[in-house]
This record gives C-alpha cells, sequence and structure tokens, in this order.
C-alpha cells in the first residue's frame, strides 16, 4: 500500500474524530437537559391541573393542557384560613425540629468524633440502628406517651418527635465530618489561644458546613414531609401541617382537585427557597475556618 493510500485510509477516521469533537461538548447538557424535564413533567401537570376546574380534571384527565383556563385557583388557596394555618403549623414544625436537632447534633458528633470513652462504639451503633425504625411503626407508643404526658394536639410532641427521629442521621454524618478533619488544625488553634467552644465555633463548624447543610435540608424536608404521626397527634384541624391538611381538599363528598394540586405546589416552596438560600454553603464550607 502507497503512503498515499494510507493517507486516504486515515482521513475519514480523523474527520470523523473531529466531528465527535465538536459535538461532544453539547452532549451532556442535552442528557442533563432531558433529565431534568423528567424530574420536571410532574411538576408541570400539577401546575396545569391547578389552573384547570375541578370538573374539567375529572371529565378529561389524560388531557395536559386545560379546556378551560381558571386564574384564580392559588388566589382562592392563600385566601383560605385553613391553609394558611396548615401552612403556619408545618413552619414552626420543621423549623423548631430542625434547629433542635442541630443544637444537640453538633456537640454529640463533635465528642464522639475527638474524644475516646467505655461504649463509644456501642453508642455509635445505637445512633445507626435507630435509622432502621420507622415512625409508623412506632406510631401507637408514641400517641400513648404523649397522651400520658398531656401534649397530645401540641406542637411541642410533634417538634420532639420529628427531633428524635432525624437526630440519628444528622449525629451520624457530622460526626464523619468531625472525624475527617486533622487534628493539627484544632491543636494550631489551641496554640492561637482558641478555648475549646471558640475552636468549635470558629474553626471546626466552617469546616463541616457541607456537613451542617446536608443535615439542615434532610431534618427539614423529613420534618415537612412528616404525615403519619402528624395524623395521629394532631387532631385539631387548625393545628394539623400541610401534608395532613392537604388530604382535606378531596373526601368522600366533595373534591377540589385544582385546590389541590395549586396547595401543593405552594408546599414546595419553602424547601425550594431553603435550598436556594443554602447550597451555595456546599462548597463554600470546603475550605472555610482551615486558613487563619
Amino acid at each position: 500500500m502507497s503512503a498515499l493510500d494510507q493517507v486516504r485510509d486515515v482521513r475519514p477516521v480523523a474527520s470523523g474524530s473531529r466531528g465527535w469533537r465538536r459535538v461532544r461538548p453539547y452532549v451532556l447538557p442535552v442528557i442533563g437537559l432531558l433529565v431534568g424535564l423528567v424530574f420536571l413533567a410532574p411538576y408541570l401537570v400539577m401546575l396545569l391541573n391547578a389552573f384547570r376546574p375541578s370538573a374539567d380534571i375529572v371529565q378529561a384527565p389524560g388531557s395536559l393542557l386545560p379546556r378551560e383556563w381558571q386564574w384564580d385557583t392559588f388566589s382562592q388557596v392563600l385566601g383560605d384560613d385553613r391553609f394558611l394555618s396548615w401552612l403556619k403549623t408545618s413552619l414552626i414544625v420543621a423549623a423548631a425540629s430542625t434547629a433542635l436537632v442541630i443544637v444537640v447534633a453538633v456537640p454529640a458528633a463533635y465528642f464522639t468524633a475527638r474524644f475516646r470513652f467505655p461504649g463509644r462504639t456501642a453508642f455509635l451503633l445505637l445512633v445507626l440502628v435507630t435509622q432502621m425504625f420507622s415512625p409508623t411503626a412506632l406510631v401507637v407508643g408514641i400517641y400513648r406517651e404523649w397522651f400520658n404526658l398531656n401534649m397530645v394536639n401540641t406542637y411541642g410532641a410533634l417538634i420532639l418527635t420529628n427531633a428524635a427521629f432525624n437526630l440519628a442521621f444528622a449525629t451520624w454524618i457530622l460526626h464523619g465530618f468531625f472525624s475527617s478533619i486533622p487534628q493539627e488544625i484544632e491543636e494550631a488553634a489551641h496554640l492561637d489561644g482558641c478555648s475549646r467552644l471558640t475552636t468549635l465555633r470558629r474553626v471546626m463548624l466552617p469546616l463541616t458546613r457541607p456537613g451542617l447543610v446536608t443535615a439542615v435540608i434532610f431534618t427539614f424536608i423529613a420534618a415537612w414531609n412528616e404525615y403519619v404521626v402528624a395524623l395521629t397527634l394532631m387532631l385539631d384541624d387548625a393545628r394539623k401541617p400541610l401534608p395532613v391538611g392537604l388530604t382535606s381538599y378531596v373526601t368522600g363528598y366533595e373534591q377540589h382537585w385544582d385546590q389541590l394540586f395549586a396547595a401543593s405546589i405552594i408546599a414546595i416552596v419553602p424547601v425550594v427557597i431553603l435550598f436556594a438560600v443554602i447550597e451555595k454553603h456546599l462548597v463554600g464550607g470546603l475550605t472555610a475556618g482551615s486558613v487563619k
């Protein structure tokens, strides 16, 4: 084979390689866009159904676009005193449960990561084992306990229950972050005159910021979406959280599908806002606090 023939044989391969190089930067964004559309599709359907009358949803459940647009659904939901009460309860319970979990989990995780004490391994295993228990399996005992304490239908019972079921996860994940920080950083802070509490607040916590953000998001979402325990403990309609209250829009006697979809869309907003506010700290906390 001559040199010219060899060049001709190589040329199509080189041309195809150059074509792939031009296309490759756009492949991953297109795939990511398609995956994003798949996850956003249910929310789009909910949003479109919020602008459809309930009769239209029942008569034409397979159609995507409304045959008749109804623009005041969200104003009806936001003007409903029951919905505002449910929203208030969910915000109080989720925020208080998250704050309580972080306040307790941070010192517990720091102590187990930095100190060796008898039963430390058993304690960590016990923390992990508690994640295997579902609130549904314990709901009868939980109700009985709060009934004896006369705390049924109170915010405190729901806050403490949600905090108890999310404390183990927060402690475990923060324990891993504290353990991964070299002790030399903490010793350098002690040499600079920082007390243990100051070191924890000004050095260790900034370094564990990604873990804190993860614990906050997980706890808030878990408390925000909790249904079974809230359904059991909160008997007063005005004190029900959103997941329980939303079921009131569709019952055996009345079906307000449009308001149900609109309320469900509104219920997503606080979680999205929380994630948008603290998401930037996931990356910023990786190196913060390690340099004087």
